[in-house]
């Protein structure tokens, strides 16, 4: 099969590798789109290495057509079109799965768009709703508004009655897009202090934060009586100098996760919980997918540099014929 080859300080390339190994409880999908993350960019770097077991080809989220099922699967048939998250392997023309993985694709939506949903809504709720336990009612700060995540937890948030969403973003054009998902206070974070803003708002009470670095320090500051704090990445740094004394008087929550290394049966329970409480609404258009850009899968390099510097809003997906 075609995929795409990570050669150190070269660009990437396609190139060929065997198909995949079909295990009981996988499911083999014909790759008709692959959503970029930024996980991506690190992996290629050698910061980020696949977990035991997974592929090494980049790629943690795919759209296609169930071309093979394992054994024990049953929820899912050849040809059905489906979404799934990856440990990896998305960078191809044939990527496996987890049957508990994998989401079906709406009617009427195309590929390259359901690409941007698994790892985005995984994600928000796994760190949000789960680990955050954000409720109806309550006041959320999400950084980084208009990233792959960012977009999907406004419009998650929203859906599930949150009372106050305020975003950062890094433009009044990024900000208006934020507005427009649903945010009621899209920041400006190059022209507003956030910490002013959200205290202004009265405080929030659940902060998805992919900064890390001084926002640590702001996060504390603007978050409310016990408020929880929820790191998915340290793009700023993984280091800060931080006062705790307001950990400990508002009896802040400061956690931080990954998913890509979680067990199959803890993703499963994560898809149960996202299908069970939004795929209505992504059937129905309430919650949508925001694609920025598709590349062909040869021009993987190209994708990738256009993810690097930022300026995207949404997804950028790779896509084949």
């Amino acid at each position: 099969m075609q995929v795409i080859l990570v050669n150190a300080d070269s660009p990437l390339v396609l190139g060929q590798m065997p198909d995949p190994t079909v295990g009981d409880n996988d499911v083999l999908i014909d790759v008709k789109a692959a959503g970029l993350n930024r996980a991506d960019l690190m992996q290629r770097a050698g910061l980020y290495p696949p977990p035991p077991g997974a592929s090494e080809i980049l790629g943690l989220e795919v759209a296609g057509i169930v071309s093979a099922i394992g054994s024990a699967v049953t929820e899912w048939s050849v040809g059905d079109r489906v979404c799934a998250l990856l440990g990896g392997g998305g960078y191809a023309e044939l990527a496996v799965a987890d049957a508990g993985s994998v989401f079906a694709v709406p009617d009427g939506m195309d590929f390259a768009h359901a690409a941007c949903l698994p790892e985005a809504m995984m994600t928000v709720w796994a760190n949000v709703f789960m680990r955050s336990a954000l409720q109806p009612g309550e006041t959320v700060l999400i950084h980084g508004g208009t990233s792959g995540i960012g977009v999907m937890a406004i419009q998650m948030a929203r859906q599930a009655g949150a009372g106050t969403i305020l975003t950062t973003a890094g433009s009044d054009e990024k900000a208006s897009v934020c507005a427009d998902l649903g945010a009621d206070h899209a920041i400006n974070y190059r022209t507003q202090d956030f910490v002013e803003v959200v205290q202004g708002a009265g405080g929030a009470d659940v902060i998805l934060d992919i900064v890390g670095g001084s926002y640590i320090q702001r996060n504390i500051d603007a978050a409310n009586l016990n408020g929880r704090i929820c790191n998915i990445a340290y793009q700023d740094s993984f280091e800060a100098t931080v006062n705790f004394g307001p950990v400990l008087m508002k009896r802040l929550v400061l956690t931080a996760t990954t998913l890509r290394a979680r067990p199959n049966d803890q993703k499963r329970a994560i898809r149960d919980d996202v299908t069970s409480q939004f795929w209505e609404a992504v059937t129905s258009g309430a919650i949508r997918p925001v694609l920025d850009s598709t590349f062909p899968l040869a021009e993987a390099e190209a994708a990738h540099a256009r993810l690097d510097t930022g300026g995207h809003i949404g997804k950028i997906v790779l896509t084949r014929d």
